[in-house]
């Protein structure tokens, strides 16, 4: 059957052809038959189980050639049926072929071999001529700068020493700098009044030497590492003159003022800095040697520093971490409740509180000792003068003793640092000193209960919240150094009964001046005065004090009742003021 006959077969499956006897039924196809199905094999088409073709899809151009209206000796179907059965079959899909697909896979692996071929070649064409541009500028470079090389401050990109050391020489004539200052001020430094010359020297064409001119591309990149600075020579002293009549340098040098923290009655707050008009001459020297160098025309002195700058500004992290520990510290608040309050707080801490030359906060504790000090002077009462009003109306000074307030300042002090260190918000009474302590504060510190001596008056009074619950004529000690009874305001020490005062001992005889038993002894000092009974003296008052040998060794002798009435009355740590 011949392909188209199979073709037509394929489109109309419903038709049944005959399929006679091939010649190929013969032992020479039989022979060649397996070389077929190996083939048919190496094409992916097999015999199902039953004997028939695979289903595969028909590409008509393979089996019929229209223009030559033949077919390929090689697209013969060839089959092979048993004897036995030849029964009428379907027309089975003809054998996919693949030789022309072979030939075109050919030509095309060959025509990629010429391309690749072709590609090298051009590419090999264009490295070399790659290579020959780059070997090319490299060669320039070595007789060049490379691109952003700057010398003197100028750029001198792709130019030969030559070039450079004409440049040099040309910015020589004629050259003026200007000082641009504060205040819109300015002067002028002209070359030919320092005496300016371009000196010459190899630096340049040994710059040249020390540049790769293989690495060339890195430059487009990054700035040269050749950096050279050509010298140049000038009058240092005439020069120096220029200087030191520049206006800025003449006018009155007034220095910057750090940014710092600044107390504003509430809290602390960065206060600005000040620039000022001292101008840093060192700087302001560097900087017009340096634009000399350079041929630059133009100085601003702000710009480049040349004026005194503070080490700190407000944006310095220094100046905010100093402000905010200074308002740590103005958190605390101190009262200490005396006639009136007194307060320690920000108002008072804010005086105690700097910052060094490094912004570092300064707590100045001594300020606070100092203040201890004079809070001490201010509220002490102990042995310091008083006034007093007798209950007869007589108004009297009194100073000395032992009562009254006495401020342990060391102790406080310590404690108020600590209290402003920690922030601390309290009210409490400051250290005293044992005894030192009193009844109120105020001018009249021994508050309504005191016992009170008028010594001129020989008179004593003892008074019980305000009001007077005893009095009676007293006779107190000769008015001699050795037996006056001493005034001042005392804190009773202590009270006993039946107690033998004992004088002073005699040096002559080794004896005490006198031992005198009393029923009531109430001490006023610890050298031996006191309040007690004195049954030996008739009368008491008057000037008897004054008699030698009626008057008193300087204690206060009383009537036997008054004196056991006081004892009963009085208490140790009551005050006693006595005075003339």
């Amino acid at each position: 059957m011949s392909k188209r006959e199979i073709h037509e077969q394929e489109h109309n499956p419903d038709e049944q052809v005959n399929v006679q006897e091939s010649p190929a039924d013969t032992p020479e196809m039989e022979e060649n038959l397996p070389d077929l199905e190996a083939e048919a094999d190496g094409e992916d088409e097999a015999f199902d189980v039953d004997g028939s073709y695979e289903d595969e899809a028909f590409d008509e151009d393979d089996v019929y050639d229209e223009e030559t209206d033949s077919y390929d000796e090689d697209d013969t179907l060839y089959m092979s049926l048993d004897e036995e059965e030849k029964p009428q079959v379907k027309t089975k899909a003809p054998k996919k072929k693949k030789g022309r697909k072979k030939r075109r896979k050919r030509a095309a692996v060959a025509k990629k071999k010429t391309d690749k071929k072709k590609g090298l070649i051009i590419a090999g064409v264009t490295v070399g001529v790659l290579a020959a541009v780059y070997v090319g500028i490299s060669v320039f470079f070595m007789s060049h700068f490379y691109i952003n090389t700057e010398i003197n401050g100028h750029n001198f990109s792709a130019k030969s020493v030559k070039d450079v050391e004409e440049y040099m020489k040309d910015q020589v004539k004629g050259y003026t700098l200007t000082v641009l200052e504060k205040e819109d001020k300015s002067d002028t430094i002209k070359g030919e009044d320092i005496s300016l010359a371009y000196v010459e020297n190899d630096d340049v064409k040994n710059a040249i030497k020390k540049q790769n001119a293989f690495l060339w591309p890195s430059a487009f990149f990054v700035k040269s590492s050749t950096q050279v600075t050509i010298e140049v020579s000038y009058d240092k002293e005439a020069l120096e003159e220029q200087i030191n009549n520049l206006q800025s340098v003449k006018v009155e040098q007034i220095p910057p003022t750090n940014a710092y923290p600044k107390f504003d009655g509430t809290q602390y707050v960065v206060e600005p800095e000040v620039t000022g008009t001292a101008v840093d001459m060192d700087m302001l020297h560097e900087k017009i040697a340096q634009y000399i160098r350079e041929f630059k025309s133009e100085l601003n002195m702000e710009e480049e520093g040349c004026y005194a700058l503070p080490k700190f500004t407000a944006e310095s992290k220094e100046v905010q971490a100093a402000c905010d520990s200074m308002n740590q510290y103005i958190k605390a608040s101190i009262t200490y409740p005396m006639d009136e309050n007194v307060v320690v707080d920000k108002n008072l801490i804010s005086t105690w509180l700097t910052v060094d030359e490094s912004m570092n906060v300064v707590f100045n504790e001594n300020g606070v000792r100092e203040w201890m000090a004079s809070f001490g002077d201010q509220y002490d009462t102990m042995g310091a003068a008083r006034t007093i009003t007798t209950p007869w109306g007589k108004t009297a000074e009194v100073s000395g003793g032992d009562y009254g307030w006495s401020i342990d300042e060391e102790t406080e002090s310590a404690a108020l640092i600590n209290s402003i260190k920690n922030g601390e918000v309290v009210t409490r009474e400051p250290a005293y000193y044992i005894g030192g302590t009193a009844a109120s504060h105020g001018p009249q510190d021994w508050g309504t209960t005191y016992a009170e001596v008028d010594l001129s008056a020989q008179h004593m009074w003892y008074i019980q919240d305000g009001a007077v619950v005893l009095e009676t004529d007293v006779v107190t000690g000769e008015p001699i150094p050795a037996k006056e009874t001493p005034t001042g305001v005392y804190a009773l020490k202590e009270t006993t009964m039946h107690e033998v005062l004992v004088g002073e001992i005699v040096p002559e005889t080794g004896e005490p001046e006198y031992r005198t038993p009393v029923d009531y002894w109430m001490r006023i000092t610890w050298s031996g005065v006191g309040f007690h009974d004195a049954t030996w003296q008739s009368t008491f008052g008057g000037t008897l004090n004054q008699i030698p040998g009626v008057g008193s060794h300087g204690c206060i002798n009383m009537p036997y009742d008054q004196a056991a009435a006081l004892y009963n009355m009085i208490s140790t740590g009551t005050p006693v003021i006595i005075h003339y």
